[in-house]
């Protein structure tokens, strides 16, 4: 994030500093910055990974297959990286899951220098460690913010995904044929956006855990996750991911079978992103305004009308606007379960709270991710968004249940 959105950070975050740590705008700053090099990554990977792994599969059903095992190992990864981290700090964390990018990065350009698919596979599932890790960015602001700011600074931290938005795609197309052999020079840059990555984490200075965080008292995981808004925030951001994750997966593979260049495919991509977080700039005041629950049901019918776009045409334009739509409605339920989440558990509770609800989050993507290739390859690109539907409408369903059994505030835990 570029240091002109410093300003928007309010004066009543900078007076809540502690002695030896940085300010919340320091954090915020560089955990933006950090979020968007991760989203760099990230894009580029959904970008080249599934035409990577065409290009190397014997059975083009099993094409998506290195990105399933990249948001496998995220799922698998979740609930060990939040308590390392609650134990070694999320500096230290976010350092040590860069590291498994760095070697994944190595491994995927080993596997296209080879021509190995499996060794492809296992590069990105060594890949997915490094976002177990960042995916923790957004809870790192929440813990530097202020309470009365935390839905705020999760929405900023979640915007710098936008600057990956558009380095991703762009980065991929080129860097894609920058040596002989495809795709070996877009996995060989990312490496080079690591590093960067490990430095922006250096810097950080997240302040150390309260004796509540350490010590207090906690309640059996089973317990909490009975809560009625646990269970909305989980099903709400796994659901919202997993949909998206669906049929963004398919995306640039469905446009292939459907005549457009990979050009095309690569801007759909970005637009994409950009919708999944632009947003980020105004969502925190939403849900300030008119409550996470509110603002994930809105999620939860763009995404529908991102389905029902997309059965309608197959053009660019088409494939354009279902996109977009696909990730406004993924900010604004994963964003709104994150906030609502955040008021679920104790501070004892934290690390297995949040472990618990991005593993399942990140499984739900990883079963997504494995079944939109053979889907598309067995089914079609409309029977996947048909499928989409029915389980956008459980999600509406559940989130209406809740805001009507919710005509008060939240208890306080």
């Amino acid at each position: 994030m570029p240091p002109r959105a410093l300003p928007s950070i309010r004066p009543e975050m900078l007076s809540h500093t502690m002695p030896e740590q940085k300010s919340p705008a320091h954090n915020l700053v560089l955990l933006i910055i950090a979020q968007a090099l991760l989203f760099t990554n990230n894009v580029t990977l959904i970008a080249i990974n599934g035409l990577a792994g065409l290009s190397l599969a014997g059975n083009k059903a099993l094409a998506t297959l290195p990105i399933a095992c990249w948001v496998i190992s995220t799922a698998l990864m979740a609930m060990p990286a939040s308590l390392h981290m609650r134990r070694a700090g999320r500096r230290a964390g976010f350092m040590f899951g860069t590291t498994f990018g760095l070697v994944g990065c190595a491994l995927c350009s080993l596997a296209i220098y080879l021509h190995a698919f499996w060794l492809l596979c296992a590069g990105t599932f060594v890949f997915g460690g490094y976002n177990a890790y960042a995916q923790y960015y957004r809870f790192a602001a929440a813990d530097v913010a202020p309470p009365q700011w935390k839905s705020k600074a999760i929405s900023w931290v979640m915007a710098g995904g936008i600057v990956g938005g558009i380095l991703g795609p762009e980065t991929s197309k080129l860097t894609r044929g920058l040596f002989e052999i495809d795709f070996l020079g877009a996995y060989l840059v990312l490496g080079g956006v690591l590093l960067v990555a490990l430095a922006v984490q250096s810097a950080l200075r997240i302040p150390p855990q309260s004796d509540a965080e350490t010590s207090g008292e906690a309640r059996p995981l089973g317990e909490i996750a009975r809560q009625p808004a646990f269970l909305v925030a989980v099903v709400g951001a796994a659901v919202g991911y997993g949909m998206m994750n669906l049929l963004m997966t398919a995306t640039p593979l469905a446009m292939g079978f459907c005549g457009h260049p990979y050009a095309d495919a690569a801007f759909v991509i970005e637009w994409h992103v950009i919708g999944m977080f632009a947003p980020s700039f105004f969502t925190g005041n939403l849900i300030r305004r008119f409550g996470a629950l509110q603002v994930m049901f809105c999620g939860a019918l763009l995404q529908a009308a991102c389905a029902s776009i997309a059965l309608s045409g197959s053009t660019v334009n088409h494939f354009w606007m279902a996109l977009v739509l696909l990730g406004v409605g993924w900010n604004f339920l994963y964003i709104g379960g994150t906030t609502l989440l955040t008021e679920t558990y104790r501070p004892a509770e934290k690390a297995r709270v949040q472990g618990l609800n991005d593993l399942l989050v990140a499984g739900t993507t990883g079963v997504t991710s494995l079944a939109s290739g053979v889907l598309l390859d067995r089914a079609g690109w409309e029977t996947l968004n048909w499928l989409a539907l029915p389980v956008i409408g459980v999600v509406l369903v559940i989130i209406a249940w809740r805001g009507l059994g919710m005509r008060r505030r939240l208890p306080a835990v």
